[in-house]
């Protein structure tokens, strides 16, 4: 990919972190915002690494490589191939595929790591094709050796790229029976079949059966080369061997041309023959020159049998992982928004049985249990009215089938009766203190007589425990004599209980107020002795007025005290 393809992906993945992470994760604002930032340090990683490759693939450069949208075969050829017409360059583009030379075999492994480098789509189309020419070869095992090498390449090269990378063997010889190249294949599920640049393809029978003797001799040479080949180069790819595996080939080639660049006197191929011939000296055996000129001498017709390139277009594979980054984060956020709607079905599912759990007359937590689901009913409300909110979307949002049980559950509420009203607090009633008249003073007269004070002891301790009240002495008398004078009596009696009161127990006068009432007050009927006794009489009374008494320079605090005297008699 070019890098305004990279940065456009790298884009549009931080475009798609950023909508997944704020809008869908079922975490809070901070940390969304934490996940956010370490996949977007994640995504410059990869930036940069990927940038950082493709300028180092820059300098790795093979000449004249098809473009990276180039989808046929794909062949990396290694071996004995005469290469006289690719001495400038190591490519070799035809119509049917693309071949590149391995000037060394043990350089295989790097060379196809390069060409991948450079063009990452053509894993699928790789191929290799091993070339073999027995007259070249002097020492058979030493042949073998180099085989095993390329069987071991050829393994790690597929393990790295994880690619079947298909293997082609050709082996070829000169002779001088043919004046042309003749190529027959082996080809699984077809058989053998001859190739030749004058005919289309068919059956050896067919070929023997019209080319006459020369045919005959040429085929016997022929059986002899794929004898040879299946001995010395398939057994090598194809024996049981614990280090490395063995490798199928997917068509064996075998060729024969009149001439072969290189080609010994003797050779590994030439004391064969003569071993399994009991012949020393053929004629045809050997090539008719040394001309390193050959005819097409890579086997194009097997380009076609030879796996395609499948893959995309650098656009087509930016256009892929744009897609695929789409889809993870589709994953992502419908996984995010199934677990944020399956939490508020929980939370709501929870709210409501804890409601129904709490009885009726259990006013405080049945409130409280309620007030819980009027917010919910008031998320629900929001959430019907407004849309549903984005990190509970895409067709999963489950507000909608809990809102009735929770408006249900609402109306099913009874609120606690109201509380009783406060009764008003009884005001406090004047205390009263009835001293009898004639206990104090004589009939008729204003003076207290002696022995009076006892009784005016109890009343005085009474009031001094009671300070800031008012005291009101008020006179009584019963019907009989003049009512004037009663009241007069009644007036001077009260002046000086007061008197005695205000000398004795040390009580400003201004606490005091005095009333005579003579008989208008009567508390008994005046028609018996006992009757009047009752209304001869002097009252104190304690009236709870609030500084109503206070001495000069002082300010008592009020009394704490509802009035009530328990030792005096109403």
């Amino acid at each position: 990919m070019s890098p305004a393809q990279q940065r456009g992906l790298a884009l549009w993945a931080a475009l798609l972190s950023a909508v997944v992470c704020l809008g869908f994760l079922p975490l809070s604002r901070l940390v969304s915002v934490l996940v956010l930032l370490a996949m977007l340090g994640l995504i410059l990683v990869f930036w940069y690494v990927a940038s950082h490759c493709a300028e180092h693939d820059v300098t790795l450069r093979l000449d004249n490589l098809p473009e990276a949208t180039y989808r046929q075969p794909v062949v990396l050829v290694c071996g004995d191939l005469p290469l006289a017409c690719m001495q400038q360059t190591p490519v070799l583009t035809v119509t049917q595929g693309c071949w590149i030379r391995v000037e060394d075999h043990q350089d295989l492994e790097q060379v196809a790591r390069q060409v991948l480098e450079l063009r990452p789509d053509w894993g699928r189309q790789l191929s290799v094709m091993v070339s073999v020419c027995p007259q070249k070869h002097a020492d058979s095992e030493r042949l073998t050796s180099r085989l095993l090498a390329l069987r071991w390449q050829i393994s790690q090269l597929r393990k790295e790229t994880g690619h079947s990378v298909p293997l082609v063997l050709n082996g070829q010889v000169g002779s001088a029976m043919t004046n042309d190249l003749l190529w027959q294949a082996a080809i699984p599920g077809e058989g053998v079949r001859v190739w030749r640049e004058s005919s289309a393809p068919g059956s050896v029978a067919a070929w023997v059966t019209t080319g006459g003797a020369p045919a005959m001799q040429q085929q016997v040479l022929m059986n002899s080369l794929m004898s040879w080949f299946h001995q010395h180069v398939q057994a090598a790819f194809m024996d049981e061997n614990p280090d490395v595996p063995a490798i199928t080939p997917v068509a064996v080639l075998w060729g024969m041309g009149p001439i072969l660049a290189g080609s010994l006197v003797t050779s590994a191929w030439t004391a064969w023959l003569s071993r399994h011939t009991a012949m020393q000296q053929v004629a045809g055996w050997q090539p008719s020159g040394t001309d390193s000129t050959v005819i097409s001498p890579f086997p194009d017709f097997i380009l076609p049998l030879l796996p395609e390139g499948r893959g995309l277009t650098p656009r087509g594979r930016a256009f892929r992982c744009a897609l695929g980054i789409f889809t993870l984060a589709v994953i992502a956020a419908l996984l995010s928004s199934g677990w944020n709607n399956h939490q508020l079905l929980q939370r709501v599912s929870f709210d409501i049985a804890r409601y129904d759990r709490i009885p009726m007359h259990d006013f405080g937590p049945k409130a409280d249990a309620v007030a819980v689901l009027r917010d919910d009913a008031a998320e629900l409300n929001d959430q019907a009215r407004n849309g549903v909110p984005m990190r509970m979307g895409l067709g999963l949002y489950q507000g909608e089938r809990l809102r009735m049980p929770v408006l249900d559950a609402i109306r099913s509420y009874e609120p606690p009766p109201p509380p009783p009203e406060p009764q008003p607090k009884p005001k406090p009633v004047p205390k009263i203190v009835r001293l009898d008249s004639m206990s104090l003073f004589d009939s008729g007269k204003s003076v207290l007589k002696a022995g009076s004070t006892k009784w005016l002891v109890n009343s005085l301790v009474g009031i001094k425990a009671k300070p800031g009240w008012l005291i009101v002495v008020s006179g009584h008398t019963d019907n009989t004599g003049n009512p004037k004078l009663n009241q007069t009596l009644s007036l001077k009696r009260a002046e000086a209980v007061r008197n005695w009161m205000r000398d004795t127990g040390d009580v400003p006068e201004s606490c005091f107020a005095v009333q005579g009432y003579g008989e208008s007050r009567p508390i008994a009927t005046n028609d018996t002795p006992d009757g009047r006794a009752l209304n001869r009489r002097v009252e104190i009374s304690l009236v709870p007025q609030a500084n109503a008494c206070q001495v000069p320079g002082n300010t008592p605090a009020p009394s704490q005290d509802d009035g009530a005297n328990k030792n005096v008699m109403e």
